[in-house]
């Protein structure tokens, strides 16, 4: 399995960093944990076929995780026919539908019968190549972590949580057993308080800081250095793992 962060920004897109957008490799197969900046043109930059795209999971809806997603359909619709992804959208399901068949109107287009799905807690996908579990976060009314199981690895994209302290967000459950990478936002609150949480886990492989603002820079450097021996990473645009 290899992550490639297509967009490792918050909010609004930095230098060297766009909006929330990471994409899952496994053997031939792709799929997306939101699609906050223009993952379309990536694809074709990387000679990537659109029909590998299985699936894209949405955390929340909000616009750094989701406007890329209109140009993703847009294409799809008229062009990259043979792309059948499913979508799955964790809130206001018709309401998306409806705007994006709206859009395509502008254009002269009808949206086809493209495949979404909604969220809801526990596992959600299976392919039997990729399964994803959904956990819900308190970052706003309907938004979701992810569970991400494939050739016997575990990672968790915990996307956007509560200002509050992440230890009442994040599922403690999925460090009971062995998890290769946890994928953590530092946008909302001080990044040192993930430190109780993950300090001293044997089963924590590996921290990578994602969607983290310059507000928190500061405490993403001591939250690092506190946690170690636990390698921590920041994430940037086209940063890869290979798992």
């Amino acid at each position: 399995m290899k992550i490639v962060f297509l967009g490792a920004s918050h909010g609004l897109p930095e230098p060297g960093r766009r909006c929330s957008c990471a994409m899952i490799e496994v053997g031939s197969n792709r799929y997306f944990i939101d699609m906050g900046c223009q993952a379309i043109e990536d694809l074709a930059v990387r000679n990537i076929p659109v029909d590998s795209v299985k699936a894209i999971f949405i955390t929340h809806m909000h616009g750094d995780h989701t406007n890329g997603l209109i140009s993703f359909i847009d294409l799809c619709n008229w062009y990259y026919k043979t792309a059948q992804p499913v979508i799955y959208l964790p809130d206001r399901l018709e309401q998306t539908k409806a705007a994006l068949d709206a859009w395509l109107q502008c254009n002269g287009k009808t949206l086809r019968d493209f495949d979404f799905r909604p969220v809801s807690e526990g596992l959600v996908y299976d392919d039997g190549t990729l399964r994803i579990t959904a956990y819900k976060t308190k970052h706003i009314e309907m938004s979701f972590g992810y569970l991400v199981e494939a050739e016997g690895k575990r990672v968790y994209f915990a996307g956007d949580m509560t200002s509050k302290e992440p230890g009442s967000d994040f599922p403690t459950e999925v460090l009971e057993q062995p998890l290769e990478l946890a994928i953590c936002e530092a946008a909302h609150f001080d990044a040192t308080a993930y430190v109780p949480l993950f300090a001293g886990n044997p089963n924590l492989k590996k921290l990578c800081f994602n969607h983290y603002s310059d507000k928190f820079l500061e405490s993403v450097m001591t939250a690092t250095r506190l946690l170690a021996p636990l390698p921590v990473v920041r994430a940037i645009d086209n940063m890869e793992f290979q798992l």
